[in-house]
């Protein structure tokens, strides 16, 4: 089995939204925001060689839509979700899988490409993509809040093009790989689950973004349900094995996964952080 960090850019996102009712003058020490408060952030994917079978989680931000559409996250960083495969000695076509947590823009918009004619097909071709039936169809109507993070040419092409599965909670990908789905972010987003070597990887996706959302009640504005949020987040830390899980963050900067321990006062707390590869080692 062999992990392998695949970063698809960074973006830049308002500071107070991704913090909800945190204060700026608390989360501003933490993720620093410039003149016009937005703050930058990772589109981290992770690809996964287990078997025969080489998944990609997410897809980042993609490059279809318009240079308007780009404008509003002023897109930056040296990586590419392609080259950045490359980088590994893969190209898009030796994908097999592809497990998108949910389909918000920032997350899904690598799956699908447009060709010069207009055209809009699959990223991977040789890839079955991995979605959860709830996510699919809260993202086919969804409601007036989060309507503007669902673009449909991102997505509805992957079914068009009978290349789309749905996967259920509690189900395994691969010998490896389980599904884990959560709510209050979106609905039925998915924080996989990665068995290696005796430790679990959890891939937290948007339910903790960073590892600055470590905090139960640390929630974004972009989240449907916040108290849902910290709901999942607590069952999770309940559930995990605190010596041999590793949480990835997909939006952190800096800090690719951490291992996070209960304190003296019962709060989750970041303990060790690193990148994936000398965590692992």
């Amino acid at each position: 089995m062999k992990l392998h960090v695949i970063h698809a850019g960074n973006f830049k996102l308002d500071g107070g939204a991704m913090f909800g009712v945190i204060p700026k003058v608390i989360w501003n020490t933490l993720n620093p925001a410039d003149d016009s408060n937005l703050c930058n952030w990772a589109m981290r994917c992770l690809q996964v060689e287990d078997g025969d079978r080489r998944i990609l989680i997410d897809t980042g931000i993609g490059n279809k839509q318009s240079e308007k559409f780009f404008g509003h996250y002023y897109l930056n960083g040296n990586h590419k979700l392609i080259s950045s495969l490359n980088d590994v000695r893969l190209t898009h076509a030796d994908i097999t899988d592809v497990l998108l947590t949910h389909l918000h823009f920032d997350h899904v918009g690598g799956a699908v490409s447009m060709r010069e004619d207009g055209t809009l097909v699959p990223s991977f071709p040789n890839a079955i993509y991995h979605v959860t039936e709830t996510q699919w169809n809260h993202a086919l109507k969804p409601n007036a809040r989060e309507k503007a993070s669902f673009l449909q040419e991102n997505f509805v092409p992957l079914q068009e093009s009978g290349v789309l599965n749905f996967v259920e909670h509690g189900e395994m990908l691969t010998p490896n790989i389980r599904i884990h789905s959560v709510n209050g972010h979106t609905m039925g987003m998915i924080t996989p689950e990665i068995s290696y070597n005796g430790k679990k990887i959890v891939y937290c996706a948007d339910l903790i973004p960073s590892s600055n959302h470590v905090p139960v009640h640390y929630t974004m504005g972009y989240d449907i349900e916040p108290l849902v949020v910290m709901q999942e987040k607590k069952k999770l830390y309940e559930e995990m094995d605190s010596a041999n899980t590793l949480f990835f963050f997909e939006h952190d900067l800096e800090t690719e996964c951490a291992r996070l321990e209960q304190n003296e006062r019962g709060q989750m707390v970041v303990v060790q952080k690193g990148n994936l590869s000398q965590m692992l080692a």
